[in-house]
């Protein structure tokens, strides 16, 4: 099983463990990943979750493309006002979920790890930790990752990650000073940070704990939703054909430069 969860003092550890492929999901895993969060909703003994990434290298870098083309491609409705996106449901807000999630980062983080990451109440990442989005390199509308990111990040820093695409990184020290994470560790440092504050919020009463996260959220849901319903015109007129966004995909490896 490439998702993993294990529970221990009222923590749920969720973990992507697909490491050979930096934790790039397919349909299963993403289905997989939204069928976690709808457990823990009725999971009495979970009162806080962290969530990572194996292997150290990445802690997400968003849909298996090669997966996604064997399994054939998802079908997309006739008009541009709808769009079925894989990754739309892989976060705990977006399946009602309102226990803290937190981040925990190590390595790569970019493309479609954004809706997972845009969903968790805060992050934890090493110094060696990097954030980018590939989207317009690769010719496709960066829409639902730079909208959550937006919610997150300083408007001119989650700009220029969505529009310089795979030509820069954001370093894990720069994330930290944004405020797009809240703690940095040494490498192979942020899984025990994570859950020391999880296991902290676990120790509190549920309902007070859970409150909160509500009203926090409730402070962003109007702009998130609004924007969100822009996304589907915006990336069937935006993006470049299928098969376009295949060739300038495979010819990726064009140097970056981290900040």
């Amino acid at each position: 099983m490439t998702i993993r969860i294990e529970r221990q003092d009222g923590v749920a550890t969720v973990t992507l463990d697909r490491p050979e492929k930096h934790n790039a999901l397919d349909l299963a895993d993403a289905q997989a990943l939204a069928a976690v969060w709808r457990g823990l909703r009725t999971d009495r003994s979970v009162r806080a979750a962290v969530v990572t990434g194996a292997g150290g290298r990445a802690f997400c870098t968003g849909i298996d493309r090669a997966a996604v083309a064997e399994e054939g491609s998802v079908p997309q409705p006739h008009a541009p006002f709808a769009i079925e996106d894989p990754l739309l449901s892989i976060g705990p807000k977006s399946n009602d979920l309102w226990i803290p999630v937190i981040a925990a980062v190590e390595g790569m983080a970019c493309g479609g790890a954004f809706y997972l990451l845009s969903e968790v109440e805060f992050l934890v990442a090493t110094e060696e930790s990097a954030f980018f989005d590939p989207h317009t390199s690769y010719g496709m509308v960066s829409a639902y990752e730079a909208m959550g990111m937006a919610q997150r990040m300083p408007f001119g820093e989650v700009a220029r990650m969505s529009l310089m695409g795979a030509a820069e990184r954001i370093s894990g020290r720069r994330a930290y000073e944004t405020g797009l994470v809240s703690e940095l560790t040494p490498a192979g440092g942020a899984l025990d940070a994570a859950l020391h504050c999880a296991r902290t919020l676990a120790s509190y009463p549920p309902g007070p704990v859970q409150g909160t996260v509500r009203a926090l959220w409730a402070t962003k849901e109007a702009a998130r939703t609004q924007a969100m319903t822009l996304a589907p015109p915006l990336i069937t007129l935006g993006n470049l054909p299928p098969e376009q966004q295949t060739e300038l995909f495979r010819a990726r490896g064009t140097p970056f430069r981290t900040r």
